[in-house]
């Protein structure tokens, strides 16, 4: 198995392992929660494996996301890992509600530690951003947090280029999550350049399409009942046929390189800079050890600008979110100056 390696993300001192492990489906939104003991021994190879950046959130569930976290890291597994939390996506009415207010920061990080059963979060980030809250106000209460020693670096996810700089000036943003794949690249105007500017590191989101760049048509097919991906636009019978295509001419060009489609999207992503660290998501051991072997694909500039050609902006066919109203496009916060503190 290739050796995964360590890097530093972003300019503030944290350092990770060069992929990470989302791991959100182990317990929501794609089909019913796994079996919590698989998903331990999954954890374990993962970290065991080299791979320890592992990424949840308090929505996941919501909530039994950590506590399965809390459980696998156990025993002095805590260590080992570098572990990233978010916050932001409140269910608490029964309804969705995207929240930034200084309390519901604190509320949602204190109960995320208690979940988690740790005394800190290593990365802690604004899941979505409220569009109601100048991030200003937001991101004084996440200092606050990291003066207290509840969390050690902040982040984004989700948010423009001019929600970045003005976080960033408050407290320096270690790492931005945001979609970023093959066929999901509307962050690299903007938002990338801005985060290279900043000395802030990037770490992608669903880098295998939300699982389409492994397995085509074959794998929405199969998704189980309850998979929100079957809500996404590009997986919707009028887009999908077209979409094949990128598939299927990512597979060939796997085929002649010796590796998986996946292999190859996600060394694709790899290699779009030493900033970049992706965070695939996995249910199965077998799945984890086929994107460690991402890391040892080699793409010439050549063979890059190949495969973009295969998924330009031109190319895909439908919006690459279901709710892209909750996405960086609709993250502007009204200026500090509006703010009236309750």
């Amino acid at each position: 198995m290739a050796k995964v390696g360590r890097m530093k993300l972003g300019s503030q001192g944290l350092e990770v392992s060069r992929q990470g492990l989302g791991c959100m489906g182990m317990s929501a939104f794609y089909g019913p929660p796994k079996p919590e003991e698989d998903m331990i021994k999954l954890i374990h190879h993962s970290i065991n494996s080299g791979v320890t950046f592992l990424d949840t959130s308090d929505v996941y569930g919501p909530h039994t996301n950590e506590i399965l976290l809390g459980k696998a890291l156990k025993g002095g597994m805590r260590d080992k890992v570098e572990l990233a939390s978010k916050f932001g996506i409140d269910f608490a009415n029964g309804k969705r509600e995207i929240r930034g207010d200084p309390g519901y920061v604190r509320a949602a990080c204190e109960a995320s530690l208690e979940r988690l059963d740790m005394d800190c979060i290593d990365l802690y980030y604004q899941h979505r951003i409220d569009t109601s809250v100048p991030i200003e106000v937001t991101m004084g209460e996440l200092k606050k947090l990291v003066e207290e020693g509840k969390i050690k670096y902040i982040g984004l996810s989700e948010a423009s280029a001019s929600t970045i700089r003005r976080a960033h000036a408050v407290h320096p943003i270690t790492a931005v999550q945001m979609e970023w794949s093959l066929w999901s690249r509307d962050i690299e105007a903007d938002i990338v350049p801005t985060c290279r500017e900043l000395g802030i590191g990037i770490v992608p989101y669903s880098p295998l399409g939300r699982g389409f760049l492994s397995g085509g048509t074959n794998f929405i097919a199969n998704l189980q009942d309850g998979d929100f991906r079957k809500n996404f636009p590009r997986f919707k019978p009028e887009n999908l046929e077209h979409n094949q295509k990128i598939f299927e001419r990512v597979n060939e060009m796997a085929a002649k390189k010796g590796c998986t489609p996946s292999q190859l999207a996600l060394a694709w992503v790899h290699h779009c800079g030493n900033d970049v660290v992706p965070i695939p998501g996995t249910t199965k051991i077998a799945n984890l050890n086929q994107n460690i072997g991402a890391l040892s694909v080699k793409l010439t500039p050549k063979e890059m600008a190949e495969l973009e050609s295969y998924a330009s902006a031109d190319v895909v066919k439908g919006e690459r979110h279901a709710f892209m109203s909750m996405t960086w496009i609709n993250s502007e916060t009204p200026p500090l100056s509006s703010w009236k503190a309750e």
